[in-house]
């Protein structure tokens, strides 16, 4: 093979993997992904390959999306094609022992049929395999295997204030010593890492206590697995996937925002839902809005629903501040460089000092994938410029920056804020702009007083203009409001920074 050939596909497949996590490609896909080993790029088409046939169907699957990704980083159409290869890395351990391949075979098949004791295991970390049902007979779900080797554990989780309570939380659920976090609701806008301590709590539960049986479904997997079992013309479809369900120790759903318009799947899920919990069961939820919010709008979730899923512990993660970030990019550095020292990846070892890291901090935004794709550009950059004899200098992470972070490239209107704001809060247009008092429309009215002047170049006057003629005192006063309220309650302020950010992302 030309030598070029393979590093030209290594550097691609790293930046198509770079653009693949910054478009929130679920992280089991992404593992998958990152097992896969390139292999040539001839211009047209990148070879990769994958000693498993069950990761070669998946991500054939998921070419179109990954297509999209190469044509980015290639700048130009290429093809994917995933290899069925065998696993060159795979050497024999040398040991004292000799024993053949089909004593080795039978050792592993009987392991593979050893029932399971149900006693739990030690808390300690133990090397044991992915568990199965002892009632072989009933349908169930196994441990998802997957993610048995995911990057997303608490030990790769970086907690800060405005994320602890939830950090803590999550590991209350995961040793299963606290049955008061029952049901656990984390809630916060996306990319601030509540999948991340979602799969962290899986992952623990498979290498800490594999006996309990802990499934992972985001809503529209859940909705889909429902829809098919539904419009099965066998009833006892159905029945199967309720007592599957039911069968579980532990279950994850994510993204739960998305089952808002679903009545049926909302049905089933409370029917799951009450089920485990009467049996003593594990229940963890994350959203991007509060259980309250969830019932807001057209939503089909009622009030009991929503109190149901607030009746436990129910926790927010917020906007990362300065430190936080600072943290956070100083953590993804170092473990890129090791994972990329580790994992033979040459091209993502460049060295950035801690002075540039502290302007990558005040430059970056909030979304932490981003932050984490920001913090492989700089790498790579950092690792290219190196081969040169350079440096990374405080004009490129600038650069690097405004291209992730944009700004001062969008007009938002008036217009715009308060239909976001309308929608958010579930209140008319013509309430909000109106004279009413409630205590119900104040909180949006003084939101989108202050969005506007946030947002757009409107003087106070003009603003009152827009909100039912209110006078430059009444638009002061919705300012002052807001900043105050803002510093002495989190949770609103992370209400507020959720809508700036959905206005100014809907660009």
């Amino acid at each position: 093979m030309d030598p070029n050939q393979e590093s030209d596909a290594s550097l691609l497949w790293n930046d198509t993997l770079g653009l693949l996590r910054q478009g929130g490609m679920p992280p089991a896909t992404l593992t998958m992904l990152e097992s896969c080993r390139p292999i040539s790029f001839d211009g047209s088409s990148l070879h990769v390959g994958t000693a498993l046939s069950f990761v070669q169907r998946r991500v054939s699957q998921q070419a179109k999306t990954i297509e999209g990704c190469l044509e980015q980083a290639a700048f130009q159409p290429v093809a994917l094609v995933v290899d069925l290869v065998q696993d060159t890395d795979t050497t024999p351990v040398e040991t004292g022992a000799r024993i053949s391949s089909e004593e080795a075979e039978r050792i592993r098949e009987d392991e593979a049929e050893r029932p399971r004791e149900r006693e739990v295991q030690p808390r300690s970390v133990v090397s044991t395999p992915v568990s199965r049902r002892d009632d072989e007979d009933a349908p169930g779900f196994d441990n998802d295997p997957e993610i048995a080797d995911s990057k997303l554990t608490f030990d790769r989780f970086v907690a800060g204030e405005e994320n602890m309570l939830a950090y803590e939380a999550a590991k209350q659920v995961a040793n299963g010593e606290n049955s008061r976090f029952n049901p656990l609701f984390i809630y916060g806008k996306s990319g601030l890492g509540k999948t991340h301590l979602l799969r962290a709590i899986q992952n623990y539960i498979i290498s800490n206590d594999p006996s309990r049986l802990c499934v992972y479904r985001t809503a529209a997997e859940f909705i889909e697995e429902y829809r098919i079992a539904w419009n099965d013309p066998q009833l006892s479809a159905r029945s199967a996937l309720s007592r599957r369900y039911q069968n579980v120790d532990v279950l994850i759903i994510d993204d739960i925002q998305n089952m808002r318009t679903a009545a049926g799947s909302i049905r089933f899920f409370f029917e799951t839902f009450n089920a485990l919990m009467d049996h003593g069961k594990q229940i963890v939820c994350a959203a991007d809005r509060s259980p309250s919010q969830l019932g807001m709008g057209d939503s089909k979730f009622d009030e009991r629903e929503t109190s149901r899923m607030d009746s436990g512990v129910t926790v927010s993660v917020q906007v990362p501040d300065y430190e936080l970030k600072l943290n956070l990019i100083n953590a993804f550095y170092d473990r890129m460089r090791q994972d990329a020292e580790r994992e033979h990846v040459p091209n993502i070892c460049g060295t950035i000092s801690l002075e540039n890291r502290k302007l990558m901090a005040e430059r970056a935004g909030t979304n932490i994938r981003v932050i984490e794709g920001f913090v492989h550009t700089c790498l790579i950059n950092a690792y290219r410029k190196e081969q040169k004899g350079e440096s990374l200098t405080r004009e490129d992470i600038i650069k690097y920056a405004d291209a992730k972070w944009p700004t001062g490239q969008r007009v938002i209107t008036v217009e715009q804020i308060q239909k976001a704001v309308e929608k958010f809060y579930d209140v008319s247009h013509t309430d909000l702009v109106g004279s009413k008092r409630n205590k119900e429309l104040m909180e949006p009215r003084h939101v989108a007083i202050w969005l506007t002047r946030e947002l757009t170049d409107n003087t106070l006057a003009d603003i009152g203009k827009h909100f039912g003629g209110r006078s430059h005192a009444t638009v002061k006063h919705s300012i002052a409001w807001v900043d105050k309220s803002k510093k002495e309650d989190r949770i609103f302020q992370d209400r507020v920074q959720t809508l700036h950010d959905s206005i100014t992302d809907a660009g």
